[in-house]
C-alpha cells in the first residue's frame, strides 16, 4: 500500500513534491493534514526522508499530537512533530548547558504575575485587565522583533490610564526582574533559540546536520519572529514545504503576518505551489457563501465542494434570521437547536459561534432552558476538571483488584461509585458538566480495543491528556470564532452578524476591517451540512453586518421584527431570507 493511496489529484501533486521549496494553499477542509502526513510518509516510503531528519512544525500541542498519531498509523515514527515552541525549548535544554556551564532558565508560569511584581517596583498599581493589555503588548513586541523603543513608537497612545512613557518604564522593569530571577517568558524561548543559533556557529551546525526537511503547518500565522526562526534552522538547504490559507489569518493582532505565505513563491523563485480546493468538509452552499466573503482578497482559494448530495434536504444554503434583541435571538438559536436535536442529531455534531465571550451567556441560559447540554470551547480543559482526574484516579486503584465481571462493568462501577447515574440531571450547571464528563469517560471505554484492562486504558487517558487529546462530549458547543478554528460541526449558528459586534466596534481600518472578515469566514467554514446565520438590532439599533450584504442579503436594514430581507444569492438559489417574525412557514 502506498502513501499516495486515497489522495485526491491535487493532494497526490503535492505529496509528490518532495524537493525544493514547496508551497501548498489548502482552503478550509480540503484536507491539509492529510497531505502533510502523507507527503513525509511518501518521502520515507522512497527514500528522500529519513524520520529522524524531518521537523514538522505546527502552532499547538493538539495539533502536533494529531500529526504524530496520523503518521504513526501510516507506519512513520521518528518525525519530529512539535510546536515553534516545544522544538526551541528543546533545543535550548540541549545545548545551553554546554555553551553557558549552567542548566537553562525556568519559563515564567504566569506573565501577568510577574508584570505585577514588576509594576510595585516602579510605583504602578494596575488592575487584572490592564495587566493583560500590557502582557499581550509585551508578547506582541517580542514576537514582531521589536526594541522597547520602537514599540512605544509603534503604540504611543499606552494602555488604559497609563501614558506610553509609564507602560516603557514597566516593561523594562519586568524584563529587569526576570533576568534577576533567571527566567525566560514564552516568546523569549523564540529569541534565545534564534540568537544562539546566529552567534553559536557549532550549535547552527548540530541542529542542521540533525534536521534536513522542513514542514510547516498553518503558515499563514507565523510571526516575524517565527519566521526568523524557520530561516536559522532551515540555513542554506532548500527542503521547506509551507501550508496555508490565507483567508484563514486571523492572528494579526498578535503578530502574525500572511505575507509570508502570499510571497512565498517570490522569495523562492523555484517554489512548487499546488492549490488545494476541493472540500470534503461543507456542502455546495456553505462554499458559495465562504467563496462570495473573501472574493479578489489576496491569496483567496475558490472552494468547490466533494461532498454527494445526502438527499436529506439539508443543502447548507445558508439561512438568516433577524431578531429584536440578543435574548430573543439566544431564544431562537436554542429553539433551533432543538428541534435540530429532535430530528436525531448528536449533540456533538451542533456549533453555536460568536465573535466575542460576552455573547455566550445569553445563549447558553436559553439553551439550558430548553434542557440542550452545552459545553463552551475554552473553559477548563477535559483532563483538568476535578472529577476527571477523580475518575483516573479511581480507576487506576481498581486496577490493583481482579475484576469482577467485564472491564466496561468495572469502568461503569467505578463511576457509579462516584456519582455517576444513568439519567443525566438537568442541563446547565455543575452536576450537569461532571455528568457529561464521566458519561464521555465510560464512552471511551465502550469503544476500547477488546483485551483493553484497567490499568492500560488509564495508561490511555494519561497519554491523551498529555497530548492535549480530548473526548467528544455530547453537548452542543459554545465557541468563539477564534477557538473555533481548526475545528468542524455538521450544523453551525453563527451569532451575532451585526455591526459592532462582526465586525467588532473597535475595527475601523481597512485591514481590521479585513480581519473580521477572515474571522466571518472561518465561521462559515466550520459548518459541514447546515449554516444558520444571525442578527439582532438591540438597544443600540445596530445594523446588519455589511458581510451579510456581501454574501447576497439584499436591504439588510429591513430585515427586522416585522419584514423579511432579501434573497439568498447562491448561485440560482432564491430562497429568501426570513425574519424571525415572518408568518409563512418553513
Amino acid at each position: 500500500m502506498s502513501a499516495l493511496d486515497g489522495l485526491d489529484e491535487r493532494q497526490r501533486e503535492a505529496a509528490r513534491a518532495l524537493r525544493g521549496p514547496v508551497a501548498v494553499l489548502a482552503g478550509a477542509g480540503t484536507g491539509k493534514t492529510r497531505v502533510i502526513t502523507h507527503r513525509i510518509a511518501h518521502g520515507v516510503e522512497t527514500g528522500a526522508f529519513t524520520p529522524n531528519r524531518v521537523m514538522a512544525v505546527t502552532f499547538t500541542a493538539k495539533a502536533a499530537g494529531e500529526m504524530r498519531g496520523r503518521l504513526r498509523a501510516l507506519g512513520v515514527v521518528g518525525v519530529a512533530a512539535r510546536t515553534f515552541h516545544a522544538a526551541a525549548l528543546s533545543q535550548l535544554n540541549y545545548f545551553w548547558p554546554t555553551l553557558a556551564g549552567d542548566t537553562a532558565p525556568t519559563i515564567v508560569d504566569n506573565k501577568v504575575r510577574l508584570l505585577a511584581h514588576a509594576a510595585d517596583a516602579v510605583g504602578m498599581d494596575p488592575d487584572v485587565g490592564t495587566l493583560r493589555d500590557i502582557a499581550s503588548g509585551i508578547e506582541w513586541r517580542k514576537v514582531t522583533m521589536r526594541s522597547i523603543e520602537d514599540y512605544a513608537l509603534a503604540r504611543p497612545d499606552g494602555v488604559g490610564r497609563y501614558d506610553i512613557s509609564r507602560i516603557v518604564d514597566l516593561q523594562r522593569a519586568y524584563e529587569k526582574l526576570k533576568d534577576e530571577r533567571r527566567q525566560l517568558d514564552f516568546e523569549d524561548v523564540l529569541l534565545a533559540c534564534a540568537g544562539m543559533l546566529e552567534t553559536e556557529p557549532t550549535v547552527a551546525h548540530a541542529v542542521h546536520e540533525q534536521y534536513r526537511h522542513f514542514t510547516v503547518d498553518e503558515f499563514q500565522d507565523v510571526s516575524p519572529l517565527q519566521h526568523r526562526l524557520l530561516e536559522l534552522w532551515v540555513g542554506d538547504r532548500r527542503d521547506l514545504c509551507v501550508v496555508g490559507d490565507a483567508s484563514q489569518t486571523i492572528y494579526s493582532f498578535a503578530g502574525a503576518d500572511a505575507r509570508y505565505l502570499l510571497e512565498f513563491a517570490h522569495r523562492h523563485a523555484d517554489a512548487t505551489v499546488v492549490r488545494l480546493e476541493t472540500s470534503y468538509r461543507s456542502v455546495d452552499g456553505i462554499l458559495r457563501t465562504a467563496n462570495s466573503l473573501m472574493r479578489g482578497r489576496p491569496g483567496a482559494l475558490e472552494l468547490v465542494s466533494a461532498r454527494p448530495d445526502t438527499g436529506d434536504g439539508v443543502d447548507g444554503e445558508p439561512e438568516v434570521t433577524a431578531y429584536e434583541d440578543e435574548r430573543a435571538e439566544a431564544r431562537g438559536i436554542a429553539a433551533a437547536v432543538v428541534r435540530r436535536l429532535k430530528t436525531g442529531a448528536d449533540p456533538a455534531s451542533i456549533a453555536v459561534l460568536y465573535r466575542a465571550h460576552a455573547q455566550s451567556a445569553e445563549i447558553s441560559a436559553a439553551l439550558a432552558d430548553a434542557g440542550v447540554p452545552t459545553t463552551v470551547l475554552g473553559g477548563r480543559r477535559f483532563f483538568d476538571m476535578p472529577e476527571v482526574r477523580q475518575a483516573i484516579l479511581a480507576l487506576r486503584g481498581a486496577s490493583v483488584a481482579p475484576l469482577d465481571g467485564g472491564f466496561v462493568d468495572a469502568v461503569r462501577d467505578v463511576l457509579r461509585s462516584l456519582g455517576f447515574t444513568s439519567e443525566a440531571p438537568p442541563a446547565g450547571g455543575a452536576l450537569r458538566d461532571a455528568w457529561e464528563a464521566r458519561a464521555a469517560l465510560l464512552r471511551l471505554a465502550e469503544e476500547a480495543p477488546e483485551g483493553t484492562t484497567l490499568r492500560s486504558f488509564t495508561d490511555e487517558l494519561t497519554a491523551r491528556a498529555k497530548a492535549q487529546d480530548e473526548p467528544a462530549l455530547r453537548t452542543v458547543t459554545l465557541a468563539t470564532l477564534h477557538a473555533a478554528k481548526g475545528l468542524e460541526w455538521d450544523h453551525v449558528h453563527l451569532a451575532g452578524l451585526a455591526e459592532g459586534q462582526l465586525p467588532i466596534s473597535y475595527a475601523q481600518t481597512f485591514e481590521q476591517i479585513d480581519e473580521e472578515r477572515r474571522l466571518a469566514y472561518v465561521g462559515v467554514t466550520r459548518a459541514r451540512r447546515s449554516l444558520s446565520l444571525s442578527w439582532a438590532r438591540g438597544a443600540r439599533d445596530r445594523d446588519p453586518s455589511r458581510f451579510l450584504r456581501e454574501i447576497g442579503m439584499r436591504n439588510p436594514r429591513a430585515a427586522g421584527a416585522s419584514a423579511t430581507g432579501g434573497a439568498r444569492r447562491s448561485g440560482s438559489s432564491t430562497r429568501p431570507i426570513r425574519s424571525s417574525a415572518d408568518p409563512r412557514p418553513r
